[in-house]
């Protein structure tokens, strides 16, 4: 009875102790708890052997290939996935896995280092301020220098995940705000260049669109008039001198009289007292300073008429970015009053100046306009392609395979079979997905592009362990007792 009670008392407080663990690691930290997985193997093993739960189904694993699931599978074929068990998830190697009879025996212990992945390490057995005991490190551990071994489970669980280093191209477009603009080449303003009288205006307002031709407003000019007079008399008399016939026509043409004009005065052979003024093209009139009654001086802007057919987008672009653009890169161009729509268009102009304020270059883009939706005024954000030396493929990786540390850039190379090598690399341009690799990584290479940094950590814990236990007497586990 008293045998019974004792393997009851001693199991409960294995079991506590277990469980304070689990919370001293979980206190710790996520990497904490993955560092001390895969460091703490053999601890886990007794633990588990010593709660019972070395029989206990970790996950379903293929029969064929490395895949593994949380619930039991079946194969293509029909045939029932491996179950692993507790003390069964280590590779070849691996301080837990079962060993062959042959190769069992007592390893020799090099040191002892801290659970929790701190870089303390000690000749003896002992426990941490937790109470957690120290992790031995045997004979034969670590053998190939920088290279991290991982149980394949524990791949699983902790979502490791590698893929091939490929050329690609690796582009990254430049995005900078823009406004829209009018096109210069397409706004035309009534001016005229004789003195004249505004008789009537007629029903054209600021924001109409007119036609080419379309009258805009009536006028009086004595200056036109003798002038037409004078065109009169030496068609009816071409012998009288004073210039002849082309030279008054002339006069009328140097005052920009509409050649309507020119015809009714031909045709009629008489002075026009007044005349009609057209529209100088197809637009949208964006000033009209024409009022009835008006004197026009020469010169005098009456109306301004745009097409807005074909609009510019004026882009700023950052000083650092000038050399990924050039002239007929296709550019997307999103206008911020019309959510949802994107304009194509191509970079026609490089400006060869540079806002010194705000160390901007500006480039202009033409786009199609036939609705008239972008109006000018518009803020406008502008995506252009990446060209020239950036549409070659080099070797990349994904973003998320480099692991900067401030003064090196590194990536983990899957060796296979669990194993991982931090290698340190050179990179060159990064896209919006990918990083050119110029040196440390070949076509081919096989890098881990997920939790990476875990596999990273590790190593830098092994490495300094190494270090450190280096600098450790192997005499004092003679001389210092072991902790109880």
């Amino acid at each position: 009875m008293r045998r019974a009670i004792m393997a009851a008392l001693l199991g409960a407080s294995a079991a506590g102790l277990a469980a304070a663990g689990q919370q001293a690691a979980f206190r710790a930290g996520p990497m904490s708890g993955f560092v001390h997985s895969l460091a703490s193997v053999p601890a886990a093993a007794q633990r588990a052997a010593a709660t019972g739960e070395a029989g206990r189904v970790l996950y379903w694993r293929h029969p064929d290939r490395p895949a593994y699931a949380a619930e039991p599978r079946r194969t293509e074929d029909g045939r029932e996935w491996r179950p692993v068990r507790a003390g069964e998830d280590a590779e070849p190697g691996d301080p837990a896995a079962p060993r062959p009879a042959s190769a069992a025996g007592p390893r020799r212990i090099l040191y002892y280092r801290n659970p929790m992945g701190l870089p303390d390490t000690s000749p003896i057995p002992k426990k941490d301020s937790m109470g957690m005991d120290y992790v031995p490190v045997y004979e034969g551990e670590d053998v190939e220098d920088g290279v991290v071994r991982v149980a394949p489970g524990r791949l699983q669980t902790s979502g490791v995940r590698s893929e091939l280093a490929v050329r690609r191209v690796v582009a990254r477009p430049v995005r900078a705000p823009g406004t829209i603009q009018l096109d210069e080449r397409r706004v035309a303003v009534v001016a005229l260049r004789a003195e004249s009288f505004v008789e009537r205006v007629e029903d054209v307002t600021t924001g109409d669109r007119v036609r080419r031709g379309q009258p805009l407003l009536r006028l009086y000019s004595p200056e036109v008039a003798a002038a037409a007079a004078q065109y009169i008399s030496a068609l009816a008399f071409p012998g009288a001198g004073g210039g002849g016939a082309d030279g008054a026509r002339r006069r009328l043409e140097n005052f920009a009289v509409p050649p309507a004009v020119l015809a009714e005065v031909e045709r009629t052979r008489r002075p026009p007292l007044s005349f009609a003024w057209p529209a100088p093209r197809d637009g949208v009139v964006l000033e009209r300073a024409a009022v009835e009654g008006m004197r026009a001086l020469p010169g005098q802007v009456l109306f301004r008429i745009a097409d807005l057919a074909q609009v510019w987008v004026l882009v700023d672009v950052p000083e650092r970015e000038m050399g990924q653009v050039a002239v007929g890169q296709p550019v997307a161009v999103r206008a911020r009053g019309l959510p949802g729509r994107t304009f194509e268009g191509h970079v026609a102009l490089l400006y060869p100046q540079l806002d010194m304020q705000t160390r901007t270059a500006r480039l202009r883009v033409e786009l199609a306009n036939p609705d008239g939706a972008l109006l000018p005024g518009m803020f406008a954000e502008a995506e252009v392609a990446a060209g020239g030396a950036e549409t070659e493929p080099v070797v990349a990786v994904a973003n998320g395979a480099v692991i900067a540390t401030g003064t090196r850039q590194l990536v983990i190379l899957d060796r296979g079979g669990g194993r991982f090598e931090p290698r340190e690399v050179k990179t060159g341009r990064r896209g919006e997905a990918f990083t050119e690799i110029r040196e440390g990584v070949a076509e081919g290479d096989r890098v881990v592009v997920s939790a990476n940094f875990l596999i990273d950590a590790e190593s830098n814990l092994r490495a300094a362990l190494r270090g450190l236990s280096a600098a450790t007497a192997p005499t004092t586990a003679a001389t210092e007792p072991a902790p109880r």
